[in-house]
């Protein structure tokens, strides 16, 4: 647990643009000592716990564009910056803090792709326990930045700390349900269903040219497994958006269920595989919205968005987005 990093009050306020007149959710967010942060966790009145991952290993090992280590520092202030209201009560959130893989990063730099894959099966080991942790306290985190290398440890400690198996919803443009060959970000699903934390799994929206054609028929084969792709619901229209988003809810209500959103679902937003062809932000935030309302939430993970890109691209408004995302999640999840 040495790689966790305790956000501290003093940090949260630096990262504060305070108002007079107004109240910030930053202004009213839990904080825990870094000494016994377990035991503060479980007697926090908080229901959700907010957690970064930064870092871009499980994308590089998946031949992907590095950035996505660049998203929860900008991402957190984002969201502690949004006014304090009735409807969306800071005391509800915790921010537990983030993990210190700079040392990690530093061993990818220079890297072949197995050095990268055993690397990131360190992150999984890291990541873990913890969300175990949170999620046995009784929270449900809400986890930042890094590949969807990091689905697997979320649904591990989901799957540990509930004590079964969980379901799991995705939005994204690819299942990452690849083979087995080493951890990366293209397939934590395959690795959680095959170790017995994920049982049933449904994904929105997939996009054909970016599936291999074995996988598709593996998932059409499997019945736990419920997709549909972006080419049926948009191009020929034999299901509309809403239709999609609930039956995967359908599909995977019951047990609690990570609910999980690839940022490169999303039209033009900066990510390690960004695309002109996709889900809009509204249809973002009203998935995140429907599931936060309609299923047992065992936590959100936002995945791969960046605000710089290893080769130089930025886009700020990709830490304004995950706020907006975040805050629809703790506004629907039932009381």
């Amino acid at each position: 647990m040495g790689y966790l990093h305790i956000a501290t009050r003093s940090h949260l306020d630096h990262l504060l643009n305070k108002r007079p007149g107004e109240t910030k959710l930053g202004e009213m967010v839990q904080v825990v000592a870094a000494g016994n942060w377990q035991q503060e966790l479980a007697a926090s009145s908080a229901r959700f716990v907010l957690l970064g991952i930064p870092e871009d290993i499980g994308v590089r090992a998946n031949y992907g564009v590095g950035g996505a280590h660049t998203l929860w520092e900008p991402a957190l202030k984002a969201i502690l910056n949004v006014q304090h209201t009735q409807r969306l009560n800071g005391e509800q959130l915790l921010v537990l803090g983030d993990f210190n893989f700079r040392d990690l990063m530093q061993q990818a730099e220079h890297a072949d792709v197995q050095r990268l894959r055993e690397l990131v099966a360190e992150i999984d080991e890291v990541v873990f326990p913890v969300v175990r942790d949170i999620v046995a306290a009784g929270k449900i985190p809400i986890v930042i930045g890094g590949g969807h290398n990091n689905a697997y440890p979320l649904l591990k400690g989901s799957s540990e700390g509930a004590g079964k198996p969980v379901n799991c919803l995705n939005l994204d443009a690819h299942s990452d349900y690849r083979i087995m060959e080493g951890r990366h970000s293209g397939n934590g699903f395959r690795y959680a269903r095959k170790k017995g934390y994920l049982d049933l799994y449904a994904l929105v929206a997939l996009h054909e040219n970016y599936n291999a054609q074995e996988v598709i028929a593996e998932l059409e084969a499997d019945p736990g497994i419920l997709f549909s792709t972006y080419e049926d619901i948009f191009i020929h229209k034999r299901l509309d958006y809403d239709s999609a988003v609930g039956n995967a809810i359908a599909h995977t209500r019951g047990n609690r269920a990570g609910i999980e959103l690839d940022l490169d679902s999303i039209e033009h937003i900066l990510s390690s595989a960004a695309t002109p062809s996709g889900v809009s932000v509204l249809q973002a935030r009203q998935y995140v919205a429907a599931c936060a309302r309609n299923v047992n939430a065992a936590y959100l993970h936002l995945a791969e968005g960046a605000v710089k890109m290893k080769h130089g691209r930025e886009d700020l408004y990709t830490a304004k987005l995950v706020a907006y995302l975040v805050t629809d999640f703790i506004k629907n999840v039932p009381v």
